[in-house]
């Protein structure tokens, strides 16, 4: 790439500031394809961006705006944005795989891929232009500075040689990540004087805590794994804002995330947010701190059993245990305390707070009624076999499974106490840490056989007679109930065959 042609990432979303309500009025800036249209509109197009959408689908209609001022901020660096009415051309979305709505896909000469960028405007815009770039820009000393700002994460290599260590392990990494961050090296001696850098050097740029970051480590030796592993960890602030757009961001890494909910109108909110970076810094390799606003998630608070909304308060979750330890709400929020409390989740001291429903008083129906303080009691109890419902009351299939889960525990109601037939509000109580496997939709069927700690995971369709034979596949314990039996006037019990059942 000539190095005059270099285009500033920043200098291009800036122009997206400039939308107005007037925008309204003007014709879009979207081209609206068909499939009349399609190929002579994508094919002959280095680079353009096309949306396969649904007039109906919600998500469509939350993008539309975003995506109307990106077309119009792209428009003037000549990339086309696209969009494709999924109902209306149905056969041209089936063409393209398009399985759900929006489906965005980059098209270079009429090839697709995937688009994997931010769903926003300035993300768009972003993503866009860096397809623009090589996947490693040359720098030199007078667009230096525009280069260092051009993006939120910028990643810039000061080398004497273009060929020797770490330019090689650099560029794989950069075309390996080029989507998310962007990517230069200079050789260029008044940029490395003005960088203020001894080569080879390789540099983070941010727009976000410091500004720069050096390579921690020997340079020469940098492998393509070491170099994208400390950009991502840089690309993730010490303690940010956490929300329906970054949350993916988070949650990719796996790490434990420390909530901290604030009421960003409280002036002492952001008292709160700089006190804990010091503590947010000391710990970033092993957990992310973020700050989330009350007032608009206090529902997600309380998800994360926070007992009250009271603000500010902090809990760390587990995203892979799911488990949540808040902090006490009756203590002020202090760095130290949290520094502690941090340390000694890390090492595995502190308990997790489990949410419960209360014990019930008595068990009155054939479906036993499971909540978090029971669980190990009940499911782990090697006499019985356990078929578990893990159910949300506000879930729609799991209303409708309802009556026919309230027949299966009917069906075996004479073996109580060797099958028990559980349902478990999943939304209500917590899933101990001893259970080894997390609920991602509801229902969700569990069935542990007597004696063992394996959950099997019921796959099969939700009708009584299914359930039946599957249970009386699985189970370990005699489905059969002791019957009493009158001999010679005094009672005795016996068990029919287990192998022998009842047709329903």
């Amino acid at each position: 790439m000539r190095l005059n042609s270099f285009v500033s990432v920043a200098s291009v979303i800036a122009l997206a500031s400039f939308a107005s309500a007037e925008d309204a009025e003007v014709p879009s800036d979207v081209l609206a394809l068909t499939k009349d249209t399609f190929s002579s509109s994508v094919n002959p197009e280095s680079l353009i961006l096309v949306e396969f959408y649904a007039p109906w689908c919600g998500h469509c209609k939350a993008l539309a705006p975003h995506y109307e001022e990106a077309a119009t901020s792209l428009k003037e660096k000549e990339i086309k944005l696209a969009k494709v009415d999924c109902v209306d051309q149905a056969d041209l979305c089936q063409e393209y795989g398009v399985q759900g709505y929006p489906s965005l896909k980059v098209f270079r000469n009429g090839e697709p891929t995937d688009y994997s960028g931010a769903r926003t405007a300035d993300g768009i815009i972003s993503y866009m232009v860096k397809q623009t770039l090589p996947a490693v820009s040359q720098v030199t000393a007078s667009n230096l500075n525009e280069f260092q700002n051009a993006d939120k994460i910028v990643v810039l290599a000061y080398v004497s040689s273009t060929t020797g260590a770490p330019v090689p392990e650099f560029s794989a990494a950069a075309q390996k990540n080029r989507d998310e961050y962007l990517f230069g090296i200079t050789s260029d001696a008044e940029a490395i004087s003005a960088a203020g850098v001894t080569p080879p050097a390789i540099v983070v740029y941010r727009n976000f805590d410091e500004h720069a970051s050096d390579y921690p480590y020997p340079v020469s030796a940098a492998t393509v794994s070491e170099i994208e592993g400390w950009v991502k960890q840089l690309s993730i602030p010490i303690l940010g804002e956490v929300n329906g757009e970054t949350f993916s961001m988070y949650a990719a890494s796996g790490k434990p995330i420390v909530y901290l909910f604030v009421e960003p109108a409280n002036e002492k909110s952001d008292e709160v947010i700089t006190a804990l970076k010091p503590v947010a810094a000391k710990y970033r390799s092993e957990v992310h701190f973020v700050w989330i606003d009350a007032t608009k998630f206090g529902e997600h608070a309380k998800a994360l059993n926070l007992a009250e909304p009271k603000w500010p308060s902090l809990v760390i979750q587990n995203l892979e245990t799911q488990s949540k330890y808040p902090y006490d709400q009756n203590k002020p929020i202090e760095a130290d305390a949290v520094s502690t409390m941090v340390a000694d989740y890390l090492a595995g001291t502190l308990a997790p707070k489990l949410k419960s429903q209360p014990i019930p008083e008595s068990q009155d129906e054939n479906v036993f009624t499971l909540v978090g303080d029971q669980f190990d009691e009940v499911v782990f109890d090697d006499s019985k076999d356990v078929f578990i419902e893990i159910y949300a009351t506000w879930c729609g299939h799991c209303k409708r499974l309802k009556p026919i889960w309230d027949s299966l525990g009917d069906h075996f109601a004479g073996v109580k106490d060797q099958l028990i037939i559980a349902k478990f509000e999943g939304s209500e109580n917590d899933l101990p840490v001893s259970a080894p496997f997390r609920v991602s939709s509801f229902p969700t069927l569990k069935f542990k056989p007597a004696g063992s700690r394996e959950f099997l995971e019921y796959n099969g369709d939700r009708e009584l007679e299914s359930f039946v034979a599957y249970v009386e596949e699985h189970a370990k314990n005699s489905l059969k109930p002791a019957v009493k039996a009158p001999e010679n006037g005094s009672q005795a019990t016996f068990e029919a065959p287990r192998d022998a059942h009842d047709e329903l």
